[in-house]
């Protein structure tokens, strides 16, 4: 197994510039690289699109330095997925004994009218009927993200949520989430990019190059990353962070120069851009500024919180190991591919 797991999660790059008509793809093959190449080069020679670099990079991360492709390794080059399966649509257990919450509008992980209530949903879903002793389980959706943790979970209304993000909780033991709530192994992983104008002169190779810079994340959105402690770009003030009422407004500052980039993750920078008509004016920098995990949570509080948690994790590992996690994974970012192109 070449442990691919989440290697297709930034698809959604390929709706920033379409795969050119009739183009194949020199795929399911091994390559080995040369000086001078970089994960956008390599998707540019195989996919014809330098947009499907993430497909590399999920691929190959053992044998990666970071995001960078070292000269005389050899990197696997997976192929996009085709022929998408219908997506599996959570059962609704009648007396359940495990009720998990989500929200909707959160594309393409969670939403009611997304094939199969979204990619966590169905992976979550799939985990459970994976796992040791599975239980009767229900799902919950209440779109006000910001009741969730508190109180619905803390006060153990619904057992578990998903998805969501965890802090550094080993630097930061006494961040709210860390200390109220226990993490499933993760989902996924999650790419923080930087966006910036086409034509701005503003790279990104090392974090010194982000020092003075204006950055814009939207208001409500974590910010563990920024001040991490190899950065401490907040508490030490070395960049200023914008944060506005949404994404959209961050992009605007960006187009009228009061931002040097965006700082979102890949899905929803990428939707934004084509919602936006800012296709070819707004473009992604090549290196993630922070990698984030989604993860399913439960209240420490919670008197089966470990058990719940062992089904979650025993099912994914599951999952993982008989390929249906990559399958589902590889159907979802299609489906998301396809629905903004």
């Amino acid at each position: 197994m070449r442990g691919i797991g989440i290697l297709r999660l930034v698809m959604a790059w390929a709706m920033l510039i379409a795969l050119p008509v009739g183009a194949q793809a020199l795929c399911d093959v091994t390559y080995k690289v040369q000086p001078g190449d970089t994960l956008f080069s390599i998707a540019e020679t195989h996919y014809g699109t330098s947009q499907q670099w993430a497909l590399v990079y999920y691929a190959n991360q053992v044998v990666l330095e970071g995001q960078t492709a070292v000269p005389g390794s050899d990197v696997y080059i997976p192929c996009p997925a085709s022929e998408a399966a219908p997506a599996q649509m959570p059962p609704r257990e009648v007396g359940a004994e495990l009720t998990l919450l989500t929200a909707g509008n959160y594309l393409p992980f969670s939403d009611r009218n997304w094939p199969g209530k979204g990619l966590a949903t169905e992976l979550v879903t799939a985990a459970l009927e994976a796992s040791p002793s599975p239980l009767p389980y229900a799902v919950a959706w209440e779109d006000d993200w910001s009741s969730h943790l508190f109180p619905l979970l803390d006060q153990k209304t619904y057992d578990m949520g998903f998805p969501w993000v965890k802090p550094d909780c080993t630097a930061t033991p006494d961040n709210e989430r860390c200390k109220k709530f226990h993490f499933s192994e993760p989902l996924m992983e999650l790419p923080i990019m930087l966006f910036k104008r086409e034509g701005s002169e503003f790279a990104y190779e090392s974090d010194a190059d982000v020092i003075g810079k204006r950055l814009c994340r939207p208001a409500g959105y974590f910010t563990h990353d920024l001040d991490r402690a190899d950065r401490r770009w907040l508490s030490e003030g070395k960049i200023t962070l914008v944060q506005p009422d949404s994404p959209e407004d961050c992009f605007e500052q960006l187009m009228a120069d009061k931002v040097d980039a965006v700082t979102v993750n890949v899905f929803l920078g990428a939707s934004k851009i084509v919602a936006m008509g800012l296709r070819g004016r707004v473009i992604p920098l090549e290196r993630a500024l922070s990698r984030e995990s989604l993860h399913v949570i439960i209240s420490k509080t919670h008197w089966r919180g470990t058990t719940h948690l062992y089904r979650i994790n025993a099912g994914l590992a599951a999952l993982r190991e008989n390929g249906r996690y990559d399958e589902i994974v590889s159907r979802h970012l299609e489906l998301f591919w396809e629905q903004v192109k």
